[in-house]
């Protein structure tokens, strides 16, 4: 079953990942810092307190490229825009303002994290 992935999908997860710069074990850990614990992730959903985009970024990470769902391209994207969107209205002082790298980490995105060098 060789099924060709739309150019589409295969844009938006390469941005995706260029951007989401968090595992989904990372993600999930730092999700339920501003929740209730380990309660507020059962393995049926996020529950009470964690962020639901962030959540749902979590279930992609863990997913194969070929098992991504039309739902999870649109995801994709919509956090490509958000993540874009706060790195370009970087405020003054961002290192310190950790209302801004909170809203980017709930999503996948820690600003602090050095990139990858390109050896």
């Amino acid at each position: 079953m060789n099924e060709r992935i739309p150019a589409e999908v295969e844009l938006a997860w390469d941005d995706f990942h260029r951007v989401v710069n968090m595992t989904s074990d990372e993600l999930r850990t730092w999700l339920l810092t501003d929740a209730s614990g380990e309660e507020a992730f059962p393995a049926n959903g996020p529950g009470p307190g964690v962020d639901e985009l962030g959540a749902r970024v979590v279930d992609v990470l863990r997913k194969r490229k070929v098992d991504l769902t039309e739902g999870d391209a649109e995801l994709m994207v919509e956090v490509v825009d958000f993540v874009e969107d706060h790195l370009d209205h970087r405020p003054p002082n961002a290192e310190r303002d950790e209302e801004w790298r909170h809203a980017l980490m709930s999503v996948g995105h820690d600003p602090l994290r050095p990139e990858p060098s390109s050896a």
